[in-house]
């Protein structure tokens, strides 16, 4: 149908803002859109074998729902046009509408009668939900696809209230459990926190500094680690580590410390002014792009005009078209004249430079995600999976598997 390619792009576009978005059908499990466990961790029960159209009920036509529940989590959710045998829904969530300070979480936890245990493991969750705001860029596009996908700018937008019946449950007795459930939902906090930081180095070691609209929602208290009473404080030992790890891959991208060492002092200095935690979000964003940046100008400044616009097309985006004809075309010159040029400044053919940055972003692919190989083989820009394989093991000596096995190990 010609909306699907709409809904792919607005799906891998949230995913990589870190969203949740899931196209199910309303027989499927309520499982496959709402994380069970965190539930009962919330201590709010919801029935395993439940539907997802029992849970919602009905939806109709041409109509945007939106659940604001009593913990602050915020979904968006409607039909998708299909056939009539096969009602299929977008769900994306949960997301916050607002930053959480620590005295919201607090209350949230005495609302539900966490222990001072159960409310570490439920602001580490905390930590790992994104900041949409209303009036966000993403919240714009949702609202142009729903128009795409409807034909028309007229759509009906449905607020939903849903609430949990909880017992009694003072804080000194918890009323769910402190058990290895509640642990897994700590760890896989953490995980999206780490997954999240290393997106981030990743992007800076690239020079990708595009990418900074994709990380918007990161920045906020709830991403700053909890170790002691003061949020200021909190920020700013988040911006010395930050900080080091960023002049670490921009230096990984090619910049010689001589450029890092005055960049770096600069935001330590900054950083040990703050004042509130709202400063800190602005220099986090701040120091991204100044870093990016002085990747893009100190490891391209020794090339020609002509060979760093070929190398920002193909850090830019691996998975594009980056035929010789493609590269060439572009600029408006001949394949010979690139093709001469690139070899000469680079030490390396076009070909042999692209599938070195291919090979070193799929091992930073396999090093860091669960990604299927497949996928991993998708998003470094070969279709072939089979020669993906092949080509990766006669640079590193193993299959991706094997090489994902001998990180674990």
């Amino acid at each position: 149908m010609i909306y699907e390619r709409e809904l792919d792009f607005l799906c891998d576009t949230l995913r990589k803002c870190h969203i949740c978005a899931s196209v199910v059908t309303s027989r499927d499990p309520i499982s496959s859109v709402i994380d069970l466990e965190l539930y009962r961790m919330l201590n709010a029960h919801i029935e395993s074998d439940c539907s997802v159209q029992k849970y919602f009920g009905d939806l109709e036509p041409n109509t945007m729902y939106k659940v604001t529940n009593e913990f602050k989590l915020c979904y968006l959710y409607f039909l998708i046009p299909s056939s009539p045998e096969q009602s299929r829904i977008l769900f994306i969530g949960p997301y916050l509408s607002l930053p959480l300070s620590s005295r919201d979480l607090l209350e949230l936890g005495e609302k539900i009668g966490a222990s001072p245990k159960s409310q570490r493991y439920l602001e580490e969750y905390y930590m790992s939900i994104p900041v949409i705001s209303e009036g966000d860029r993403i919240m714009v596009m949702i609202a142009t696809i729903c128009e795409r996908i409807w034909g028309s700018a007229a759509f009906a937008i449905v607020d939903v209230n849903r609430s949990y019946i909880h017992p009694e449950s003072p804080i000194n007795e918890p009323a769910h459990s402190e058990n290895f459930d509640d642990i897994l939902i700590n760890m896989k906090a953490m995980e999206k926190r780490y997954e999240f930081e290393n997106e981030l180095i990743q992007a800076v070691t690239l020079g990708q500094i595009h990418k900074e609209t994709l990380f918007s929602s990161g920045f906020s208290e709830n991403a700053f680690e909890k170790r002691v009473a003061d949020p200021v404080r909190n920020a700013k030992n988040y911006g010395i580590i930050m900080n080091t790890l960023l002049r670490k891959a921009a230096e990984q991208g090619g910049v010689h410390p001589i450029y890092l060492d005055k960049i770096s002092s600069d935001f330590a200095l900054k950083i040990e002014r703050l004042s509130s935690v709202a400063e800190s979000n602005a220099l986090m964003k701040d120091m991204f792009r100044s870093y990016c940046r002085l990747v893009r100008k100190h490891s391209l400044q020794k090339y020609s005009p002509v060979v760093q616009k070929t190398i920002l097309m193909i850090d830019t985006d691996l998975s594009a078209d980056l035929s010789l004809s493609s590269l060439a075309s572009h600029q408006g010159i001949s394949l010979g004249y690139l093709s001469t040029v690139f070899k000469r400044e680079t030490g390396k053919t076009v070909s042999e430079y692209i599938r070195d940055k291919r090979i070193r972003h799929a091992i930073h692919l396999l090093s860091t995600t669960h990604l299927q190989v497949q996928t991993v083989a998708l998003h470094c820009g070969i279709m072939d999976v089979q020669y993906f394989s092949k080509i990766f093991k006669k640079q590193t000596g193993k299959t991706p598997k094997e090489f994902r096995e001998s990180i674990r190990d």
